[in-house]
């Protein structure tokens, strides 16, 4: 089947009362980046699509209720240069400059990567890291739900874009007591799945020294992005130095359960992912931050 219309809508409702009209027989896209990659092998079973990319309230970066709210039509690119994130969300800020390259972070969307539900999307695993929901609407309902709850599987979603419309993701603002961080290790700098990528967020003592509690997310460990509770246990409560970050990178490299592929093999990997998660916490916590400018 291939698509007899193409739809542009200014606004959610217009979508939605698209969807509703095509009875499942219409597809949501946004950059598409994805989408028409995999069309080319898998034609898409859907007789219209319906972009949702211009539509400007999905498109919102903001801070609202004690929540930051990120738009599911934002872009990778406006999420690298947004104020609002590079002060209260570097985990997904950092990751999503990692997607592609330049001209696909104009294009792509953090919805379209967590709809393709790979294991190891960039922008996911730092999702997941912020203990992030999101927000969706079909017809009149609304929901919200963790994020790490929407994948079932590689390529498998529980968000059917054919009758659901993500509109947001949220979780809420931090403290200043509070750090996130992203790393990622590839064959190349841009272009290239990762062999390893970890999120990270975590809430400081007072001290500024000791662990209260932390969320680690990584990829691609499982069939879905995992999270590493087994380490976020053994770290709760210690205070940070160069020999609890290495127990801590022992402690990950024996939960993780990689399996070999063409890209390396589970051993390097599990010893890649100890490397990722004392570089990452070491960097965030030396104050040093990342170049933004391309």
């Amino acid at each position: 089947m291939t698509w007899e219309n193409y739809y542009m809508p200014s606004s959610i409702e217009e979508a939605l009362s698209l969807l509703d009209k095509h009875q499942g027989e219409a597809r949501l896209i946004a950059g598409g980046t994805d989408l028409m990659v995999q069309h080319k092998s898998e034609p898409i079973e859907a007789k219209a699509l319906i972009d949702i990319g211009g539509i400007p309230d999905l498109k919102k970066i903001h801070e609202e209720n004690g929540r930051v709210y990120v738009g599911a039509a934002a872009t990778h690119s406006q999420v690298v240069s947004s104020p609002l994130l590079k002060e209260k969300g570097r985990v997904l800020v950092d990751a999503a400059k990692a997607v592609g390259a330049l001209q696909i972070r104009n294009v792509g969307t953090i919805a379209g990567n967590v709809v393709t539900a790979q294991p190891a999307a960039d922008t996911a695993i730092a999702l997941v890291a912020l203990d992030a929901c999101v927000h969706i609407q079909s017809g009149s309902e609304k929901l919200e739900k963790p994020v790490l709850d929407t994948f079932l599987g590689p390529g498998k979603s529980s968000i059917n874009p054919s009758k659901e419309l993500i509109t947001a993701f949220s979780y809420p603002t931090p403290t200043s007591l509070e750090r996130t961080g992203f790393i990622r290790f590839a064959r190349r700098d841009s272009l290239a799945l990762p062999l390893v990528n970890l999120g990270f967020w975590l809430i400081l003592k007072e001290d500024q020294k000791t662990v209260k509690e932390i969320r680690i997310a990584v990829g691609p460990m499982s069939t879905v992005p995992f999270r590493a509770r087994e380490t976020e246990a053994s770290m709760k409560d210690v205070q940070i130095s160069e020999e609890e970050l290495e127990k801590a990178g022992l402690v990950i490299a024996e939960e993780v359960t990689p399996r070999d592929s063409f890209r390396g093999s589970a051993d390097f990997k599990k010893y890649l992912i100890g490397v990722a998660l004392k570089r990452a916490i070491k960097v965030v916590l030396d104050g040093k931050g990342v170049d933004w400018d391309d």
